[in-house]
């Protein structure tokens, strides 16, 4: 993987934020877990676990409000996002979609938005609705997001889609958006969708950026350990442990309602525990 130097570059902006240089530092290591919370309670205790970075999670947060990923607007999305960043002392990146804009425009008001918010980086979509943009308007976005957040202020992860749905022509054009993005100012390319091992290491060689996968999203569940021996540098979880956590919220509701038991509590962490751990 040919990855650029993490510090700021001449030309950069001269106001670089130490928490978003140390999360950009993150991506030029061996490898970090970057977990994605959906409110302030799940951000504080992964925070608590020793995270040194967090994400939140577009679909983490849509179902817990009880709709679907994907139907949430940006000003809803930011009010959720804003709790979450002030709730934590580490830096928050933020799943913004496609970026909540018709134009380059727009994904760049979205951007420096955000960045008032204090997160210290986002993923930024290639696509809307299944449909991917065309890459040289899906690289104008990224630019257009780089230049509404400079270097050392702001890091953009460049997810592309073309593993939900390019088929065998998946990889080229896969690499092809990686590279174009790169140029365009991404920090990171995300592939989401991708579960094979060979095709995570070719990935990971060709993308002149640190490469981020996402885990348990896809029927093939690689851990961290394993991505990161592929070359994988980040790896997310998206609304993972949000579904985990829901899924017991269902499980505990049909048992309640099946046998009245309280099998569900085990291994619970304890009121009490809570209590310290959210007083502190």
């Amino acid at each position: 993987m040919a990855a650029a130097d993490p510090g700021v570059e001449p030309g950069d902006s001269l106001d670089a934020m130490p928490a978003a240089l140390d999360f950009l530092a993150l991506h030029h290591g061996r490898g970090f877990v970057l977990p994605n919370a959906w409110d302030p309670g799940t951000a504080r205790l992964l925070e608590h676990v020793g995270f040194p970075a967090l994400a939140t999670t577009s679909a983490g947060i849509a179902f817990a409000l009880g709709r679907p990923d994907g139907s949430l607007d940006r000003d809803t999305m930011f009010e959720h996002v804003a709790r979450i960043v002030s709730s934590v002392s580490v830096p928050v990146s933020a799943d913004l979609e496609a970026g909540y804009g018709a134009t380059p425009d727009e994904v760049a008001g979205t951007v420096a938005s955000a960045a008032e918010l204090g997160v210290v980086g986002a993923n930024l979509e290639d696509q809307v609705d299944g449909v991917l943009f065309d890459v040289d308007e899906a690289a104008a976005r990224i630019e257009a997001a780089r230049a509404a957040a400079p270097r050392g202020t702001f890091v953009i992860n460049a997810r592309t889609d073309t593993y939900f749905g390019t088929g065998a022509g998946a990889f080229a054009e896969t690499i092809e958006r990686a590279a174009r993005y790169v140029e365009a100012g991404a920090d990171c390319i995300f592939v989401p969708g991708v579960d094979d091992a060979d095709t995570i290491r070719h990935l990971a060689a060709e993308i002149p950026a640190p490469l981020n996968i996402v885990a348990g999203l896809t029927a093939t569940q690689l851990d961290a350990p394993t991505l990161f021996s592929l070359g994988v540098r980040r790896v997310s979880l998206g609304g993972s442990i949000a579904r985990a956590a829901l899924s017991l919220v269902e499980r505990a509701g049909r048992e309640l309602l099946e046998s009245g038991t309280l099998g569900f509590l085990d291994g619970a962490i304890s009121y009490a525990d809570f209590q310290r751990r959210f007083g502190s």
